[in-house]
């Protein structure tokens, strides 16, 4: 009994060792711009918030637009970035408490949670956020704010109809093959470079039965880690990949609508669903005007903006129909939970055991 608790204090002491060295590598390296600006609103407004967040600017312009409608006082300054890089940020600004952005919101919750449990959030109730599931806030400092499917996508004009991948399964089957046509053909994440893309994988490495054979798949079939959802999804639609694996199904949906080739897929076996993660930092200089942003996104006015853009959505099943999230398959929604056990995928030892098995499948070239 004794030597069990000795060996966890010292397995946590080792923990905590190699997190506070995780800070302060974050804190010395050197942090990427953002990816793009802009500013909404008077620039001489009276009041000014800055959301920082990883989601493309085009996509919440019209979100932000609505807001403001709201608040001709308030002035909003607008930084996309990718997800590693605002989660470092994020990790500085608290540690030096510096005020930084008054509002974070990104795919890669795990982050988030992160942020949250090492004390770097504001807490922030109201009639909104108290509406909320329980998987979709913790502590009054986190707060779930969209829908959004993870989903498989494929070229319409090369994937055969009998081809096509309506789950995971299926998808091992078309990469089993030596000779598979798919060989190199097939994308997802590079989960060292994406935040989003690293949650996902670490989702599925808890959820499917199918994970390590993927992976195994992946590696003999010549699949390509790469970056970023638009980059992924148009290389798809010009054919440089016939299939992607682990796309957030509002960037698929948006380019489905106005591009026939794209086809997707909502995995039958199980469909991942993330909701974005907003939080207010602790230092922020303008937490009530961040507040009041956040339950405008929890409203029904803010949900239904959320929507327009394709943030909360309807998704292809694959047989051409559109299939509401909340209704006909529930039976295989898998949401990814804005909780502690989060933690997990960022816990140092599992996450280089994890990143190891990657690499094995994905080796550099």
């Amino acid at each position: 009994m004794i030597w069990a608790m000795i060996h966890a204090m010292i397995h946590a002491m080792i923990h905590a060792m190699i997190w506070a060295l995780l800070i302060m590598l974050l804190l010395a390296a050197p942090v990427r711009a953002q990816e793009l600006t802009r500013v909404f609103g008077p620039a001489d407004a009276p009041a000014r918030i800055v959301l920082r967040s990883t989601t493309d600017l085009a996509v919440m312009a019209p979100v932000i637009a609505r807001f403001l409608t709201t608040r001709p006082d308030l002035r909003l300054d607008y930084e996309q970035w990718g997800s590693n890089d605002l989660f470092a940020l994020g990790v500085a600004d608290c540690a030096a408490g510096r005020a930084g952005a008054d509002l974070l919101i990104s795919s890669a919750v795990h982050h988030m949670v992160r942020l949250v449990n090492d004390g770097c959030a504001a807490v922030h109730v109201s009639a909104h956020t108290r509406a909320l599931p329980p998987a979709l806030t913790w502590r009054d400092e986190i707060w779930g704010v969209t829908t959004e499917p993870v989903v498989m996508v494929y070229n319409r004009d090369l994937v055969p109809a009998w081809e096509v991948p309506r789950s995971r399964f299926d998808l091992l089957d078309l990469l089993r093959p030596e000779e598979s046509r798919y060989h190199g053909r097939v994308a997802t994440y590079d989960i060292e470079t994406s935040g989003l893309g690293y949650l996902l994988a670490f989702a599925d490495s808890l959820e499917a039965t199918t994970f390590g054979g993927l992976m195994e798949s992946f590696g003999r079939s010549g699949a390509v880690a790469t970056c970023c959802s638009a980059q992924i999804i148009d290389a798809v639609i010009n054919g440089e990949y016939l299939i992607a694996y682990n796309v957030l199904g509002s960037y698929a949906m948006a380019r489905a609508a106005t591009d026939p080739r794209l086809g997707v897929i909502a995995p039958s076996d199980y469909t991942l669903v993330l909701s974005r993660a907003a939080m207010i930092p602790k230092d922020a200089a303008a937490r009530a005007d961040a507040g009041a942003f956040v339950d405008f996104l929890l409203s029904d006015t803010g949900q239904l903006a959320l929507r327009e853009v394709l943030l909360i959505l309807s998704l292809d099943a694959g047989d051409g129909g559109l299939v509401d999230l909340h209704q006909s398959i529930e039976s295989f929604r898998r949401p990814i939970a804005l909780s502690p056990a989060l933690l997990i995928a960022l816990d140092a030892h599992k996450r280089a055991i994890f990143l190891r098995r990657w690499r094995a499948a994905f080796p550099a070239p």
